[in-house]
């Protein structure tokens, strides 16, 4: 089986679970300042959302908020109108994204320290999760 790490022509070893295993505690980026100056720094992962719903982390009540957010990257509003219950779902599904997002410092040591992120920080926070840090450069400009 000579050509079993063949793909496209070019040969491919398989990824050592040990690299795969550093992979898992994510990488430390450089969210949004908290204000002029203060600069915030974090070790971030990027969940599986699919994990987070089937292991209840995202209600039921908000799955299918979830499914919007995940795939139009904003919960649909009615025309002419703001939706509170919008905004409250999409908080509820992002304080989850963030409680598995971060690692170091951990979500709850932020809030267990009355830390509030910023709605940008919060923001970048989601968008990591969806595309990562090379994508994000733009949203930091």
């Amino acid at each position: 089986m000579e050509n079993e790490n063949m793909i496209n022509g070019q040969i491919h070893n398989i990824t050592p679970i040990s690299q795969l295993k550093s992979y898992s505690s994510g990488d430390i980026v450089r969210l949004p300042d908290f204000a002029e100056g203060q600069e915030f720094y974090a070790r971030l992962r990027r969940p599986s959302m699919m994990s987070l719903a089937k292991s209840g982390k995202i209600p039921n009540s908000l799955l299918d908020s979830a499914s919007e957010l995940f795939a139009k990257g904003t919960l649909e509003q009615r025309p002419g109108k703001t939706d509170p219950e919008a905004l409250t779902k999409m908080f509820e599904i992002v304080d989850v994204i963030c409680d598995a997002s971060f690692v170091e410092p951990t979500y709850k040591e932020l809030v267990d320290n009355n830390i509030e992120l910023t709605d940008e920080q919060y923001m970048f926070v989601f968008n990591y999760t969806q595309v990562g840090n090379k994508s994000l450069e733009t949203f930091r400009q």
